[in-house]
């Protein structure tokens, strides 16, 4: 079988990157874009550090900001009628992974106009042509949007989360500039790491993992364990670090997959409307402990790259643990809850046939049944 690598076109990284922007639309000729941001960064001028370089440049665009933590059908639909109306050639996505996910949606639908109910976009969608190019721009370190070929949105009315996997998604240019982090609050710093790092680990374990990816996860765990505590506390190498990190983590878990922690998290997400890091940070260190005996070797390389040491001197249940604890004091250090207070016992099976039904859940390295995850979701109680 040939393993794929498909990563973006071009990618621009370290402070000042986002000055490229307009090298690269004229460049290619681009007339017009379709800027995606949220509401909170286009009020406290995170937008406007890349309009400033469109309007320098002399290049058109139009804003677009219906745009939830968890974006909706319905936010993916009105921004379709925006692109339209606005004749937009490209989008530019400028946010975390809402934003990016809603543009990702909103250029398929375009390019791909049979598939505008949007729920048919779920899992792997037989479009037949590129989206409208995109040009990705996180504003935080976790998400790795802006390098995968994934997107998720919300069906409020289902009450679920539903993960779209599309080669035709994947933005042309990312744009990672770590001066465009700086305004993250701490919470959402911690937050957004532990969802790289979980990126990471599942991306390592997951069933298609192989030697490519396992170098971009490990290196991405190596370098998020080290900087996510300084990050959160507001220093400037842990942000650099993190910007770095939570890319290389994409390169990786976008080509192999991921595994339940994620399929959870997107279920408390739609459910809840928990955060989807803080979900993959509670998620994480209960879901490495039931796939601990189908990893082989690899939690002493995951204790390893967290810079847990003596592991080469450890048995496999030592170093299994090892790993395991290192990512909950990590995930506690920087202020993650390890319990959810809204989760019901009499939610637990929805829950669990909406993981078991989510996309990532094939990739965990160990099967679980519907009731195997109404256990791993009970641990959260």
């Amino acid at each position: 079988m040939a393993n794929r690598i498909m990563l973006n076109e071009t990618s621009y990284h370290g402070a000042g990157a986002v000055r490229e922007i307009a090298t690269e639309a004229k460049a290619r000729g681009f007339q017009k874009a379709l800027v995606c941001s949220d509401p909170d960064l286009i009020q406290f001028g995170v937008t406007g550090k890349v309009t400033a370089v469109l309007d320098e440049a002399g290049l058109a665009y139009e804003i677009y900001s219906d745009i939830k933590a968890n974006p909706t059908i319905e936010n993916v639909q009105h921004g379709v009628a925006a692109c339209k109306a606005a004749a937009a050639d490209y989008i530019i996505a400028i946010g975390g992974g809402s934003s990016m996910d809603t543009a990702k949606a909103i250029g398929i639908i375009i390019a791909n106009p049979e598939f505008e109910d949007v729920r048919s976009l779920e899992g792997t969608a037989p479009t037949a042509k590129p989206c409208l190019p995109i040009i990705a721009v996180p504003t935080t370190a976790g998400t790795a949007a802006e390098v995968t070929i994934n997107y998720v949105i919300t069906d409020v009315e289902r009450k679920r989360k539903f993960v779209c996997v599309d080669p035709h998604d994947m933005p042309v240019i990312a744009v990672v500039d770590p001066d465009m982090m700086a305004s993250m609050p701490k919470g959402l710093t911690a937050s957004t790491g532990m969802d790289a790092l979980t990126h990471a680990i599942e991306g390592y374990t997951t069933r298609g993992a192989w030697e490519m990816t396992d170098m971009f996860h490990l290196k991405a765990i190596e370098i998020i364990s080290r900087s996510l505590r300084s990050a959160v506390a507001g220093e400037q190498e842990g942000r650099d670090g993190m910007a770095l990190g939570q890319y290389i983590a994409g390169m990786g878990f976008s080509n192999v997959g991921l595994g339940i922690a994620h399929s959870m998290a997107h279920t408390l997400g739609a459910v809840y409307d928990t955060p989807h890091g803080v979900a993959c940070a509670m998620m994480l260190p209960i879901v490495m402990e039931y796939n601990a005996e189908c990893t082989g070797e690899k939690y002493r390389e995951i204790a390893r790259a967290m810079g847990v040491k003596g592991v080469d001197e450890m048995s496999q249940a030592e170093y299994r643990k090892a790993a395991v604890e290192a990512v909950r004091k990590l995930s506690t250090d920087v202020g993650i809850p390890a319990r959810l207070e809204a989760l019901k016992e009499e939610d637990l099976q929805f829950l669990a046939e909406s993981a078991f039904a989510d996309a990532c859940a094939p990739g965990n390295p160990k099967e679980a049944s519907v009731e195997d995850l109404k256990n791993l979701f009970r641990k959260l109680m």
